[in-house]
């Protein structure tokens, strides 16, 4: 069982196709907003990675962004804006090397 460190939820809920606990809910709609925001993913093809529509992508976005003005989460999400930047560079430099 992988757990979602940042959330302390299952890695399989994130993608779970029901709603599940508030906690697991807002992981997930973090997950997608890393990856509209982060990976630069259009909302179409977030929601094809999660299951989900477009708009609840959009909504997913718009609930974190409506958070950030809690400063602990803000920085949570900085770190892992970060973090998943870093990954995407380290991918990018491995595949142009090979």
């Amino acid at each position: 069982m992988r757990r979602c460190l940042v959330f302390g939820v299952e890695v399989r809920e994130l993608g779970a196709a029901t709603r599940r606990s508030p906690r697991a809910a807002f992981a997930r709609q973090v997950a997608m907003y890393l990856a509209h925001v982060v990976c630069g993913l259009s909302l179409t093809e977030v929601g094809a990675l999660f299951a989900r529509d477009r708009t609840t992508v959009a909504h997913a976005c718009e609930v974190v962004e409506d958070r950030r003005d809690d400063p602990e989460l803000d920085g949570r999400l900085e770190h892992l804006e970060c973090a998943v930047a870093a990954l995407i560079g380290a991918l990018v430099w491995h595949e142009r090397r090979s």
